[in-house]
């Protein structure tokens, strides 16, 4: 699996766009000195975190693992989809299709060993999206609501507050997420 330094994706983003480190934490509710930190790979952020840093940028997430494509069969095999690891809670994300922002849709498969979750802070709210759980039991917390998911429920939300993915098993989970793709 190709790993992706987010702080250099993250760095470059914010550069094309033209924003200051300052009006990137502005946007995202982080301190500039977190931004910094997240950019010089001093800190990783959570999934949840890098959401909001992609919103805030008017990227999606797919953004950062994307690869210029050419072709229009997208096989993306299982050894080497892009990944992207937390260090702080025990889950990563792994891009399921090229995330060049030619589609409307992005797939990719989260996946949370026992205890995992997506972020300290819950992700931002975004486009309509799509989960199905391949392995294990999660909750979906949207704002007040919790929704218990096992092995083979599927979900379809529009997160008008902001969510966060646990893994309550005693296993590893994976969760497959299609989002529609909001493209500023």
């Amino acid at each position: 699996m190709r790993p992706v330094n987010v702080g250099e994706r993250i760095r470059q983003l914010r550069l094309d766009s033209g924003m200051s480190v300052r009006a990137l934490a502005t946007k995202t509710g982080f301190s500039p000195s977190l931004i910094s930190q997240v950019e010089h790979s001093q800190v990783t952020p959570s999934i949840g975190s890098l959401e909001r840093i992609a919103m805030a940028l008017g990227v999606s997430l797919g953004k950062f693992f994307a690869e210029p494509e050419t072709s229009t069969v997208h096989l993306v095999r299982a050894s080497a989809r892009p990944k992207l690891t937390s260090t702080w809670s025990p889950v990563s994300i792994e891009a399921l299709a090229p995330l060049d922002e030619a589609g409307k849709l992005e797939p990719v498969m989260l996946i949370m060993a026992p205890e995992g979750r997506s972020g300290v802070f819950p992700a931002a709210p975004g486009g309509e999206k799509f989960a199905l759980v391949v392995e294990g039991e999660v909750t979906l917390t949207l704002g007040d609501e919790v929704h218990v998911l096992r092995k083979a429920d599927a979900i379809t939300f529009t997160p008008a507050t902001p969510y966060e993915w646990t893994n309550i098993s005693t296993g590893p989970t994976q969760v497959v997420i299609i989002t529609e793709r909001v493209l500023p």
